[in-house]
């Protein structure tokens, strides 16, 4: 909200001298956020004067342009002599052809400089030296017109005749200091010169006069006719107003005070109904009252409907729209924008008034499905006053009976009532004991009466209603809230609670930091990604349409369209990454990236609760319900070296031997042992991926990735990735350990080779001969994958080396012997494994 100093002034007692700046920390202290204040028209400086044309010629120019050589009184200061004229003059080239001999202008010497540092001199053109320069209202920054120079009236608003030589400040309102306030949700009433110079006079104890000075009269249905068919429209009030002359510009004080809070002049009609929103805060429409036909309905949008809106888009409207209509449909996306078929054209005699009071959250929800914020859905989403409409109505018929020569018709249209506002009790100390610092009851009561609130005292105890316009005001808290305001921010004391005494890391905090440091220490780099996603990147990773990763979490408002869901993978936005490394010739990459993903649920709307109270238990487990399931997941695509070469050997490739590695040094930070089984899943390659079991159930998948993926998404050849459900992992690791003795007593070593069919994994034998070879083995690992002389065909022969000991005394021969042989019958039991011979 750009609030001008100057129209403040109007609404509030400010002191003497008051600048912009002191009246920023003033609304500052009271819980306002002022970005900025703007100087506007400190850029101009020099001698810019108010001059009366004394004389013209036109003279047509060789290039087809013709320029008037003018002669402009400029005042006795700035006059200089002139065979033609007795009191002085100065000599200017002007383009602009409207003006006349006699005309008020206003003319930039010879060291002024002009909007955006354009300096002024003396200097020969067309022939002539051109002492100076007429203006336009662009070149003096106060709009955009360029099509001719500033004529001025005689006299300006307070009927001072003008005088050449005169400062033209004052008439054209060329200096102000304009408070650029970002107003939050909760005070939208802030959004209008009343609310903010409301605020103002609390916060220094000056008058404020409101300019809402008549009270919503009960229904009343004399003027146009009006039916409220949704109760999302709680009050309408209709006037006309006739005879306007649609010619009549707008003034200059209205047109500036439209520019300074960021608006632009469009026409006399128009711009009155937004002066007067800026001024109330209540938005306004007025249509060609030529152009109605029936009564106005408001209603919801029926199917199939569309409306042409004022930006001439024709838009597709929802079931949930709220519509202003008439006998030929809608004419106006209610709270939003207006429609083109009634809107105010360059011959609209006739006009009738709209003033109403709309649901936020329908106008809310209207903007956003259909992308078209506004000044006026800016104000209605947030909550607007709906005793304000009747005043605003009236205002805005009241400017154009004065400034467009019309008539307010006597009867009007009153459809609806204000809505009551809610009483709540609350203890006069409460604002004391929240707060931290002391506020007397009396002075809790005349700030909540400073600020529009209806309190009744009865002893120890606060009734308050709200004013219609603080929405905000529901909870006995947002009271305290208030006071607090009121009093001050800067004068309640910052005192930090003692922090009570922690029971450290919960076992999940602890498990992901000992996950993440290991995987660091292990030479891969974390990255965070955004978490959103595209169909388009399912369709590239080969994922199949019944794959639990097509269950989309759709955004309502995505930063990007081309990213519109939020994501069921990481490895996506890991694959960019590695995308961008190594387009920029970053070609060795081990990254991760540890993060939630999101799988669509039942597809039920969470509903929306009150914020008058606090949810109940059944919402809180509604709401929980409609959320997506959101598992942490862990990821990490690896591609170029591992190692690069040097003296000290040959390069080793980063390649699917790092994303099994990188799983099994995640599960081992937390006391887990993955089982590898060789699986096909998107995005890797059918014949080198493996999905990874913690406890019999899946928890992820490694291996190198398939080459129509690396190509799909511009990855060097043969990378390779691994994903986790780290939420899995974490839930199926061990809960602590046990630290066994170390034995004193010499280890037994043994190995076998086992022929098995290649079908049978290296896991499933590893188990078998583990879990036949009983307590006394302590560690067995594969050395060894052989094929071909006289291993069968379809057959390999593994090599693994079994190691025996006992924790209480040396092995035998015989116990070791025993052992082995128990373990390679299992494996042979289980799995048709035979001892290969050599």
């Amino acid at each position: 909200m750009r609030a001008p100093l100057s129209w403040l002034a109007e609404h509030v007692d400010l002191p003497a001298g008051m600048t912009g700046r002191e009246l920023a920390e003033v609304l500052i202290r009271a819980g306002l956020e002022v970005e900025t204040v703007d100087a506007v028209g400190a850029d101009i400086t020099g001698p810019v004067v108010i001059g009366r044309v004394l004389a013209s010629v036109d003279e047509p120019q060789k290039n087809g342009k013709t320029i008037r050589w003018v002669q402009v009184d400029v005042g006795p200061a700035h006059n200089e002599p002139h065979p033609d004229h007795p009191q002085g003059c100065r000599s200017v080239v002007c383009g602009a052809h409207n003006f006349a001999v006699g005309d008020l202008v206003v003319v930039s010497l010879p060291g002024a400089v002009l909007a955006g540092g354009f300096a002024i001199a003396a200097r020969k053109t067309y022939g002539h030296v051109s002492d100076g320069m007429i203006c336009a209202e662009d070149e003096l920054g106060i709009g955009h017109d360029h099509s001719g120079i500033i004529v001025l009236p005689a006299q300006d608003g307070s009927g001072h005749t003008l005088e050449p030589g005169d400062d033209p400040a004052g008439v054209l309102h060329l200096r102000d200091d304009v408070l650029d306030i970002d107003v939050s949700p909760d005070i939208g009433y802030c959004l209008s010169i009343r609310g903010l110079a409301r605020e103002a006079g609390q916060s220094l104890g000056r008058t404020f006069t409101d300019v809402i000075d008549k009270a919503t009269p009960a229904a009343v249905s004399d003027g146009y006719p009006v039916k409220l068919d949704d109760a999302a429209c709680q009050l309408f009030v209709a006037l006309t107003v006739t005879g306007i002359d649609p010619s009549r510009p707008s003034p200059r004080w209205l047109a500036r005070r439209l520019v300074m809070a960021g608006m632009r002049s469009i026409s006399l009609a128009v711009d009155i109904t937004n002066y007067v929103m800026l001024e109330t805060g209540q938005p306004l429409h007025a249509y060609d009252a030529s152009l109605l036909t029936g009564p106005i309905v408001v209603r919801k949008a029926g199917a199939g409907e569309t409306l042409v809106t004022l930006d001439d888009v024709t838009r597709a409207l929802s079931a949930d729209d709220l519509l202003i209509t008439d006998d030929t449909g809608a004419i106006g996306l209610a709270g939003v924008m207006g429609g083109q078929s009634t809107e105010l054209r360059a011959t609209t005699t006739d006009v009738v008034i709209e003033a109403a009071s709309f649901d936020p959250v329908t106008i809310s929800h209207t903007l956003r499905r259909h992308n078209l914020p506004s000044e006026a859905s800016k104000r209605f989403h947030r909550g607007v006053d709906p005793d304000a409409a009747y005043s605003a109505a009236h205002r805005a018929a009241r400017l154009l009976v004065e400034l467009a020569g019309g008539t307010l018709e006597a009867a009007e249209t009153v459809a609806g009532a204000v809505p009551a506002m809610p009483l709540q009790v609350i203890d006069a100390a409460l604002p004391s004991a929240i707060l931290g610092v002391d506020v007397p009851a009396e002075r809790v009561v005349e700030i909540l009466r400073e600020s529009g609130c209806d309190v009744e005292v009865d002893g120890a105890r606060l009734a308050i209603v709200p004013p219609t316009w603080r929405f905000d005001l529901r909870d006995p808290y947002d009271y305290v809230e208030e006071v607090g305001r009121k009093v001050g921010f800067d004068q309640i004391p910052s005192i930090v609670p003692a922090a009570p005494v922690g029971r450290g890391l919960s076992r999940t905090q602890a498990a992901r930091r000992a996950i993440n440091a290991a995987l660091v220490a292990s030479g891969f780099v974390e990255l965070l990604t955004f978490p959103f996603g595209s169909s388009e990147d399912l369709e590239r990773m080969g994922v199949a349409d019944t794959d639990e990763r097509r269950n989309l979490v759709r955004l309502a408002n995505p930063l990007a369209e081309t990213q519109p869901y939020l994501r069921t993978s990481i490895l996506p936005g890991l694959f960019a990454a590695v995308n961008r490394n190594t387009s920029r010739a970053n070609d060795d990459l081990a990254l991760y990236e540890s993060g939630r993903v999101f799988f669509a649920g039942s597809g039920e709307a969470a509903p929306i609760p009150s914020v008058a109270n606090r949810p109940t238990a059944a919402e809180l487990a509604a709401i929980e319900d409609a959320l997506p399931s959101q598992p942490l997941h862990l990821a990490a695509v690896l591609c170029g070296q591992w190692r690069r070469a040097g003296w000290d050997g040959p390069a080793e490739p980063a390649d699917w031997r790092q994303a099994f590695a990188f799983a099994a040094v995640a599960a081992g930070a937390v006391g887990a042992h993955l089982e590898r089984r060789q699986a096909s899943a998107a995005p890797w390659h059918p014949g080198r991926c493996a999905e990874l079991l913690l406890d019999g159930e899946v928890v992820g998948h490694a291996g190198e990735l398939h080459p129509d993926v690396v190509r799909a998404f511009g990855l060097p050849a043969r990378a390779a990735a691994v994903e986790l459900d780290l939420d899995a992992v974490l839930r199926l690791a061990p809960d602590g350990g046990v630290i066994l003795p170390v034995s004193g007593h010499p280890v037994a070593k043994e190995d076998v080779a086992l022929v098995v069919p290649d079908s049978v994994s290296v896991a499933d034998v590893q188990r078998a001969l583990a879990d036949g070879a009983g307590e006394l083995l302590e560690s067995i690992s594969l050395f060894d994958v052989f094929t071909g002389g006289q291993v069968p065909h379809g057959h390999r022969s593994l090599a693994f080396a079994l190691r025996f000991r006992a924790a209480d005394r040396t092995l035998t021969d015989v116990e070791t012997a025993a052992a082995r042989a128990s373990a390679v019958a299992l494996a042979g039991e289980r799995h048709g494994a035979v001892l290969r011979a050599f």
